[in-house]
């Protein structure tokens, strides 16, 4: 049963009766109630937990029974439409769905350094964000804050500032009176308590009897937001999830949701509505699932809270933007999302351009404001979304099988974690040429010989082929095949220039009507699909028996949900077959591709749809085999895919980080770098740590000015390291747990493999 307070039953009394949707009021505007209650004055607002009435309980299944079960989790399934929001007011600046996406970062000074914090708040204005975060750790840094936001004033700077707060609530109510956003953490705000670690909380009743605590902590806080219109945000971490949520919820996307309705039930309760949400994760699977079941939530509760966007601790370089761009980039293209950061192991000013693009591309694809979008939008052909976003499922091809009398083995062309499949040229097989070329696929060579390691690509993607009289070239071709890689060529250049065993590529279409001939020497049939085709064509697929399919969207269909409406063909006809995403690119700007891919396949691979990813340069070619190569892998393991290299979980700096954390996340990596498996995060400081290193081996962790712990795991095991020697004590503690190879041992296997 839910829980309904003395509170709520006497407003109950007064309004005559008790209904579902006196637990889900419709909060038009600011001025309206979010709870029920009684309209007189602000004494009358609840000051305890038992006064408030809390949303009901998920976990008994009250909120299914009285305000029905999940349904949308955005606007549009079918186009990109902004989720309607409210307008939440920071300053000069406006959050919500009628307003521009804000663009925002964090100061990376110490905050306690006036002069620098606003140097770096003005360089970062300067370059085009709209608010900036700084952290506040105490009584100090919450003086400076008032500091530093008059000395913006008289440099002529209105630029809001946000309070990072974790820890203090006291400190917390202090800095309000200075600055317009206050950002509080849920896990350990007020609810990060020690005696909390201790307890198992089996029962609803055992969970809620803790509130009293938080609304203690978060009352006064919410009402001095109020009076001064403070802006504030409700940052769950799935890094630092409190211990009382951790026992009853676990480690999950649900309890970093229940987290942060819990907190905004009090804020609800005073009639405190100038908020927004924040869900991060250093997993964008994570971070994707959690902002979607919250957004869910909302729709069912009527609640229209802004969303603050951003995968926490990204890392560096095309990396850290590649795994931005997976998690934050899938929510935009769904029109989820007000305001974003991009959290990167870099300078502050260099999250702009990423930050920037991210939201540009979001707002490129909304079909009430660019025709383009939703003329691509709507010509996608209908369909039924059926995707559980509920919880992540990965679909997996079935690879492909050796048949008896096949001179090489298919089922070496595909990789059950995550295939990479490079587009080559035929120049690039030339005597001079080769040796470099099976460098750049990854291969590892041996007397002259290419063989496969863990990071080579699948298979190739040639358009045209060598003639046959090459035999040089056709020589390079046959060694790469011989190892277990596969050779996909369209059809109809086969049928010019046969290629043995090499697998022939046709569009659907084609396929079906030749009803999948292969032209000579074809060991095996690939298809195209464009999204075009129709659901009986896409379902023939079945027939065909083909070893795989490239989804290569027509540039008239929208790519996402072109995409999606195959692999709901898919299953509904229990097609198992593997699907690689033919993406195609004109860019030249690493980076941007990094972005690019992100967010129109990683939004399809974070569903769970896609076997693999086809990189092809369309035009002039700019970047090398190997970089392509490596982009790719990197959207695989940032889809948490497949692992091809060391993962490194790094934090942005802030002014609580206690070492340099560019170097020393550039020291880290130079040492263990060629661990493919191995997870190693780099943490500035305690508040977040242990908690987002959840998918990490090994942790190493600021905790004192000139020290660093070591963590296993959650669990520490290295104490107060110096920072001069943390490094190769970091090496020594994977040593230790028989996860570490010198560079020459691996070098050394892989001469003895080939």
């Amino acid at each position: 049963m839910v829980y309904i307070s003395p509170y709520a039953v006497a407003v109950a009394i007064a309004s005559a009766s008790i209904t579902a949707d006196a637990f889900v009021p419709n909060p038009t505007s600011s001025s309206r109630t979010t709870s029920l209650r009684m309209s007189t004055t602000e004494d009358a607002r609840p000051n305890t937990a038992s006064d408030i009435l809390w949303t009901p309980s998920w976990k008994t299944g009250d909120r299914d029974t009285l305000v029905g079960p999940l349904g949308k989790y955005c606007e549009n399934l079918y186009e990109v439409s902004r989720r309607k929001t409210r307008t939440v007011t920071c300053g000069p600046v406006n959050f919500g769905s009628d307003h521009p996406i804000v663009r925002q970062t964090m100061a990376t000074t110490d905050t306690a350094n006036v002069e620098a914090s606003i140097e770096q708040i003005m360089r970062c204005a300067d370059k085009g964000f709209d608010l900036v975060r700084i952290t506040v750790q105490g009584k100090r840094e919450a003086n400076a804050a008032a500091k530093i936001r008059e000395g913006l004033f008289q440099k002529g700077y209105t630029i809001p500032l946000c309070a990072d707060m974790h820890f203090q609530p006291v400190v917390a109510q202090l800095v309000a009176d200075a600055v317009e956003k206050i950002r509080i953490n849920p896990g350990n705000f007020a609810d990060g308590r020690k005696d909390f670690e201790e307890k198992v909380y089996e029962s609803e009743s055992e969970y809620v009897k803790e509130r009293e605590y938080l609304v203690e902590a978060m009352l006064p806080l919410v009402r001095k937001c109020k009076e001064l219109n403070r802006c504030m945000r409700i940052g769950t971490n799935h890094g630092s999830l409190s211990s009382r949520v951790l026992s009853y919820y676990g480690d999950t996307p649900r309890g970093m949701v229940e987290s942060a309705i819990e907190f905004a039930d009090i804020c609800r309760s005073q009639d405190f509505h100038n908020f927004v949400f924040s869900m991060k994760a250093s997993n964008p699977l994570v971070m994707v699932q959690s902002y979607r079941l919250l957004a869910s939530e909302m729709y069912r509760l009527n609640w229209d809270y802004p969303l603050h966007l951003g995968v926490t601790e990204a890392g560096e370089g095309e990396d850290g933007r590649m795994k931005s761009a997976v998690g934050i980039g899938t929510l935009l293209a769904d029109g989820l999302g007000d305001t974003v950061r991009v959290s990167l192991t870099e300078d502050p000013e260099f999250e702009y351009e990423p930050c920037n693009r991210l939201s540009e591309m979001a707002e490129a694809r909304l079909a009430a404001t660019n025709p383009e979008a939703a003329s691509r939008q709507r010509a996608v052909k209908a369909y039924v979304d059926t995707r559980d976003i509920t919880t992540y499922a990965r679909r997996v091809g079935d690879l492909p099988q050796k048949k008896e009398g096949e001179k090489v083995d298919v089922s070496l062309f595909l990789n059950p974690n995550g295939s990479m499949i490079s587009t080559i040229v035929p120049k690039m097989l030339t005597q001079d040429s080769a040796p470099y070329l099976y460098k750049e696929l990854g291969f590892k060579t041996a007397v002259g010989m290419p063989f496969k390691d863990i990071a080579t690509s699948d298979s190739l993607f040639m358009r045209t082929l060598p003639p046959v009289e090459d035999s040089v070239a056709r020589t390079a071709l046959r060694r790469m095949m011989e190892v277990g890689t596969g050779v996909i060529v369209p059809a109809e250049e086969l049928e010019k220039n046969p290629l043995d065993n090499a697998v022939a590529l046709m569009s659907l279409t084609d396929a079906v009507k030749s009803n999948g001939k292969l032209p000579a020497g074809a060991i095996r049939l690939a298809v195209e699909i464009d999204g075009s085709e129709d659901d009986d064509i896409i379902a023939k697929v079945k027939e065909l028996d083909p070893l795989m399919a490239f989804i290569s969207i027509n540039d008239k269909l929208s790519q996402l949900h072109a995409s999606r409406r195959i692999f709901e063909i898919f299953k509904s006809n229990d097609i198992t077959l593997p699907a690689i995403h033919h993406y195609k690119t004109t860019v030249s700007d690493s980076n941007e591709l990094a972005l690019e891919l992100g967010t129109k396949v990683g939004s399809l691979l974070t569903d769970g749809n896609g076997d693999g990813i086809l990189i092809e340069q369309v035009g002039e070619t700019k970047f090398s085999v190997e970089f392509l190569r490596n982009t790719g892998f990197s959207l695989l393991q940032g889809c948490r895919m497949r692992n091809t290299k060391t993962e490194f979980v790094s934090c942005p700096s802030c002014g609580r980080t206690l070492f340099d954390l560019q170097e020393t996340t550039a020291q880290i990596q130079e040492a263990t770098g060629h661990l493919p498996g191995v997870t190693v995060a780099i943490m500035g400081c305690i508040v977040n740590g242990p908690g987002e290193m959840a998918d990490a081996d090994f942790g190493y962790v600021g905790t004192l000015p000139g020290k660093v712990d070591l963590y296993y795991g959650k669990e520490v095991v290295r104490k107060n390291i110096k920072n001069e020697e943390a490094v190769d004590s970091l090496v020594d503690l994977i040593k230790s747990y028989g996860m570490w190879k010198d560079k020459e041992e691996v070098e050394a296997e892989e001469v003895v493999a080939a």
